[in-house]
């Protein structure tokens, strides 16, 4: 049975060419469903794969003659490309650079992004790795500031009809059952953010997405891995960081508009077309303001075993 996501729910198919097969083992090395055996003189389909091809693509990007080919779950051989250049890739000191400079951006230019950014931006977060392809990551794209406002305009009135989600009866009730943690969670920055988004925006001041020129929301569906739309929307940070915009994350919208009847209506008035474990929103803009320090960053905890 192939594993199913919200674009297919069929395995890939692999083809041989065993005129130009020269046995050289690489694809069976590198398949990790086990779809690819070692024959008597090249290759073969195995009887006994994990899943059935999934289209990750390894086989056929690795065969130095050109003998595979996978087509099915979104994937063809017209995909692939060569590498670039290892010299033109980005050298560690240059990536920790860009790492180091990129700061969460609250303050943007009264200027748009172009669209040439923009594509570059989704180029870039479309190479993100996935946890089984293909990618069931999904994208909508907020352009322009009047659409970004437009949206926290929509989202504030949806959290003035779910009041009751931060009220004291209600954070009272729910202790016993998610425990401490959450309870300090619920009290100390749900119950706030929804104060400060709602208060802020009857005074004309968006704090949800802060008027961005450009917001992107990257979420999953109920088949995907969790962490792929986490991953995609980290990729266009930093692409939108090497393009020389500010980025900020904005992880509060995500968990308020999965659940309930109201939420199905928002999502489905925004073309929020899938409820998700995780998704996160990303604003993207010209910065107005300009940092000439860093601050240092630490894990919570590393342990070497």
């Amino acid at each position: 049975m192939a594993i199913p996501t919200t674009r297919t729910n069929q395995n890939a198919s692999i083809s041989i060419d065993a005129e130009l097969c020269n046995a050289c083992g690489r694809c069976v090395e590198v398949c990790k469903d086990f779809s690819l055996v070692m024959g008597s003189e090249t290759v073969e389909l195995s009887k006994n794969p994990v899943f059935g091809c999934i289209g990750c693509g390894h086989c056929m990007a690795i065969c130095p003659t050109g003998a595979i080919r996978v087509t099915g779950r979104t994937l063809s051989p017209d995909q692939l490309f060569d590498l670039p250049a290892k010299e033109d890739a980005a050298l560690y000191a240059s990536l920790l650079a860009l790492l180091q400079r990129r700061r969460s951006i609250r303050e943007f230019a009264d200027r748009p992004v172009e669209t040439e950014l923009k594509d570059k931006i989704l180029q870039a977060a479309q190479t993100a790795p996935m946890g089984l392809p293909p990618s069931d990551v999904h994208v909508v794209v907020f352009e322009g500031r009047e659409k970004t406002r437009a949206f926290a305009v929509d989202f504030c009135a949806y959290l003035e009809g779910m009041r009751w989600f931060v009220s004291a009866w209600f954070l009272a009730l729910m202790r016993p059952f998610w425990g401490k943690a959450n309870d300090e969670l619920f009290r100390g920055f749900v119950k706030p953010t929804f104060d400060v988004y709602t208060s802020k925006m009857k005074a004309g001041i968006n704090v949800v997405n802060y008027d961005a020129p450009l917001a992107m929301y990257f979420y999953g569906s109920p088949y995907s891995d969790p962490a792929d739309p986490i991953v995609a929307a980290t990729y266009a940070m930093l692409a939108a960081e090497s393009l020389g915009l500010g980025t900020c994350m904005l992880g509060a919208v995500h968990p308020l508009i999965q659940n309930g009847k109201a939420a199905k209506r928002f999502r489905k008035k925004h073309q929020i077309k899938h409820t998700s474990r995780e998704g996160l929103f990303v604003a993207f803009g010209y910065p107005s303001v300009k940092y000439k320090k860093g601050i240092k960053r630490s894990f919570a905890d590393v342990s070497y075993v």
